[in-house]
């Protein structure tokens, strides 16, 4: 005869069998579809001319779990006209966001590559008076090197600030049945005056959204920024 402990443990099995089941993604969700990040951004803006490179701080290329979670990096040097600055961008998209592949956050892969970070904070990008792209800021030292770093990661919809959110954000997609894509966007400049240049890549990244297409704006910060920028 089938005890009722049997049953309960029975029942238990079954509902998180079935909640297992209900938290599978099913259902892929990318905001940057058939397109290339590298034909949605533009080479030049304003008084900013970019050019591609292939040496900087990124995830290696081949060989790696890296080389399965992005399925394109673009890597650009734009230089300022008049005063001679020069910010380093690297965009990185994964078209599936699950556990085992995930956006790698330059808190973490800075350190890996032998930097020490002295700064670590939420910051804003300003687009507007009443937007903004909600980003962290970093300072990363290796020798004489310092380097002014400023990000943000999309998850599907989602701009999670730290890795804590984007775990939380993950769970949401799955809740909802989606296997989203991520983009990574991080702009960099070296020198020594972090708080200057935390300031110039601001200006720097709000004048590249706003030069953007939309299909560009949706792909690096969401449909609803994107939509409400224009």
């Amino acid at each position: 005869m089938t005890s009722r402990r049997s049953l309960l443990i029975g029942g238990a099995c079954l509902a998180a069998a079935g909640a297992a089941y209900a938290l599978t993604p099913r259902r892929r969700y990318s905001l940057v579809g058939d397109a290339t990040l590298s034909s949605l951004v533009p080479m030049s803006f304003g008084p900013w001319s970019g050019r591609d490179v292939s040496d900087l701080v990124a995830p290696p290329a081949e060989g790696s779990l890296e080389a399965r979670l992005y399925q394109e990096t673009v890597e650009r040097i734009y230089r300022h006209e008049t005063t001679g600055a020069e910010v380093m961008m690297l965009l990185a998209h994964g078209g599936a966001q699950t556990n085992d592949l995930q956006l790698h956050r330059p808190e973490v892969c800075y350190p890996a590559f032998g930097f020490r970070l002295s700064a670590s904070g939420p910051f804003e990008v300003p687009l507007t008076q009443r937007l903004a792209v909600p980003s962290r800021h970093l300072i990363a030292q290796a020798g004489d090197r310092r380097e002014a770093i400023l990000y943000w990661t999309r998850l599907g919809e989602y701009l999670p600030v730290d890795g804590a959110e984007q775990r939380v954000d993950r769970v949401r997609l799955a809740m909802q049945g989606l296997v989203a894509d991520g983009v990574l966007s991080r702009f960099s400049i070296i020198g020594q005056d972090a708080e200057t240049n935390t300031g110039v890549l601001s200006g720097f990244a709000s004048g590249l959204l706003r030069a953007s297409s939309h299909a560009g704006r949706r792909a690096l910060i969401g449909s609803a920024l994107a939509n409400a920028l224009g």
